[in-house]
């Protein structure tokens, strides 16, 4: 079983590795952890112009079921109240808002295989 310490190095991580992963495909990272009390935002990145807020779950293996299987409906609607607070925060233009989910699953050496789900609520 992992530590706390372990978990939060996985998906600190998983987290870089999904920002990259993202930013291959032409996403510009715009905030990393953005929190408040109502939670955090893992990821806000800008598509042309279209904001997304993104959640990444990383696991070592898929024992316990994919990364993506992790989120719940009450996950979603955490972050699209989120993405509504954020928003309201920053002076960012967006003719759209997205909420997307990027599942990193890490081979042994820390390769990362990546599943992009785009629209997720």
């Amino acid at each position: 079983m992992a530590t706390a310490r372990q978990r939060l190095a996985t998906g600190g991580y998983g987290e870089a590795q999904a920002a990259a992963y993202l930013g291959r495909l032409g996403m510009v990272v715009l905030d990393r952890n953005w929190r408040c009390e109502l939670g955090e935002v893992d990821l806000v990145l800008r598509d042309g112009s279209t904001v997304v807020f993104c959640e990444v779950k990383t696991r070592a293996d898929d024992r316990f079921g994919s990364p993506l299987e992790q989120v719940s409906e009450a996950k979603a609607a955490r972050l699209r109240r989120l993405a509504a607070r954020w928003l309201r925060e920053h002076d960012v233009p967006a003719r759209e808002v997205r909420l997307d989910l990027v599942g990193v699953l890490l081979d042994r050496v820390g390769d990362a295989r990546f599943t992009h789900v785009r629209g997720i609520g």
